[in-house]
């Protein structure tokens, strides 16, 4: 059973850098795309950043500059370090993982980021 799971959100004042982990299981998914998408309450599901496997990573330009995305193959993980966090940040962050950057297949639970002025 595929399976994808977030850690390391929680309550983070305006300016922080927590790292989101994701650790993947059930396939080795180093030819994958992994990804990061975001929820803010109200609002739909926004992407955030993704990475190859080479490597290779972009992002949404909300983020672009702030959030770095890097992935470890051999441990079936990508994490998303957030930087310089603000407010609008607060969101439930998801983890995603696919063949493409348009097609994703597996998505974790999402952990809350929540960031206080």
């Amino acid at each position: 059973q595929v399976q994808l799971v977030e850690s390391g959100g929680g309550l983070v004042q305006a300016g922080g850098s927590p790292r989101l982990s994701c650790a993947a299981s059930g396939r080795t998914f180093s030819h994958y795309v992994l990804g990061w998408f975001r929820q803010a309450p109200g609002k739909e599901r926004e992407f955030v950043a993704r990475v190859w496997s080479s490597g290779i990573a972009y992002y949404a330009d909300s983020v672009k500059g702030r959030f770095t995305i890097s992935r470890d193959n051999a441990k079936n993980t990508v994490y998303l370090q957030m930087n310089s966090l603000k407010p609008e940040d607060t969101a439930v962050y998801y983890c995603a993982s696919g063949i493409t950057s348009t097609t994703w297949s597996e998505w974790g639970q999402g952990t809350q980021v929540t960031v206080s002025s």
